[in-house]
């Protein structure tokens, strides 16, 4: 058995056709055919029925699947490792974080931790908050960045930001005049909103903002990234609340009002898990909390 019958058999489990998998892997389709013979034979056991309807697992193909899957992961962190060493990376740390941290100085910081720890790979994925939790709890990272302020037991968490939020309005609108700006006069107008399953957090700060404020906003669009959210209001979909930060995304079409005085605030968390951290996560953290 090789590494390669276990990439044929991943790519046969999933398209369950010879041609698709056979086009995915580059081949043609007598080799795909072959190969996968090969390793059933190797097996002593039938991984596909092949049918005239089609090609579907065996119980066996299916108990087999996820142990192949296993055995080609694991041969790919060890080629990546040896490469690593290769090239002078002996250490990496996987960063989760939600798009807004692009405008509050997370590639600066990197930036800055990285000239410093060049032996270092920073791995960054974009996810959103309940996302990064599970994924630190898993270990699939090794910091997060997230917006909810309670975190499950296990975890350890910092405050990295906070700030106002702003209205954000489409280029031009009448109510941009006021400073600060007045909700109740976005009372008949949609409320472009942060998707609440994805970060109830955010979703419940932003409607605790307008009740205090008086307005009973009109609830119409929710998204998942704030970038859409602006983008939403450049199109004259409605208005929103959105971080301070947002106001050097660059989006053209959108103007940014300051709002009353509130206690309520966008607020950004450091996120990590003790059992589960690496040796450089420290220096790392050091980079963004002092």
């Amino acid at each position: 058995m090789e590494l390669r019958h276990l990439r044929y058999f991943l790519a046969l489990a999933e398209e369950l056709h010879f041609g698709r998998a056979a086009k995915r892997l580059h081949i043609s389709q007598p080799p795909l055919s072959f190969n996968i013979k090969q390793l059933e034979a190797s097996l002593g056991v039938l991984l596909f029925e092949r049918s005239s309807h089609g090609v579907k697992l065996t119980p066996a193909g299916e108990a087999f699947r996820a142990s192949a899957q296993r055995v080609l992961d694991e041969a790919a962190a060890a080629a990546t490792q040896a490469r690593d060493v290769a090239a002078g990376v002996t250490q990496r740390v996987r960063v989760g974080f939600v798009g807004s941290m692009l405008f509050r100085g997370l590639t600066e910081r990197l930036a800055a931790f990285q000239q410093g720890q060049p032996q270092v790979r920073v791995e960054l994925m974009e996810l959103n908050s309940a996302e990064q939790v599970e994924a630190l709890a898993r270990g699939q990272i090794d910091l997060g960045f997230v917006h909810q302020a309670r975190v499950p037991a296990g975890l350890s968490q910092r405050l990295y930001m906070s700030e106002p939020f702003v209205a954000c309005l489409p280029a031009g609108h009448p109510a941009a005049a006021q400073r600060p700006l007045d909700l109740r006069a976005l009372a008949s107008e949609p409320l472009v909103l942060f998707s609440k399953s994805a970060s109830p957090d955010y979703y419940e700060r932003v409607l605790a903002l307008c009740a205090e404020q008086g307005l009973q906003p009109l609830l119409r669009h929710e998204v998942r990234h704030w970038l859409s959210v602006v983008a939403l209001v450049a199109k004259g979909t409605g208005h929103a609340l959105v971080p301070a930060a947002l106001m050097h995304s660059g989006v053209a079409g959108v103007q940014y009002c300051p709002l009353p005085e509130s206690e309520i605030r966008s607020e950004v968390f450091c996120v990590w898990n003790e059992r589960k951290q690496p040796a450089v996560l420290q220096s790392l953290l050091d980079c963004f909390l002092k």
